[in-house]
């Protein structure tokens, strides 16, 4: 087989822990921000739109 030229090497950086639990509680203070203001929005449409997604995915709402 012909070697190539243009070698692509990946440059791997672990993740400690504490960056894994920082972007886990990002990721949950985000969605949970995302759901609050979908559920309590005063905007019809953003939330009929969130209210459809739920009872689409089964998960009760009333």
């Amino acid at each position: 087989m012909p070697v190539s030229t243009t070698a692509r090497h990946a440059i791997v950086t672990p993740t400690t822990l504490s960056q894994r639990i920082v972007a886990a509680v990002s990721a949950s203070v985000l969605g949970l921000c995302l759901v609050y203001f979908a559920g309590f929005s005063h905007i019809e449409a953003v939330h009929n739109a969130a209210h459809d997604t739920r009872h689409s995915a089964a998960f009760p709402c009333h």
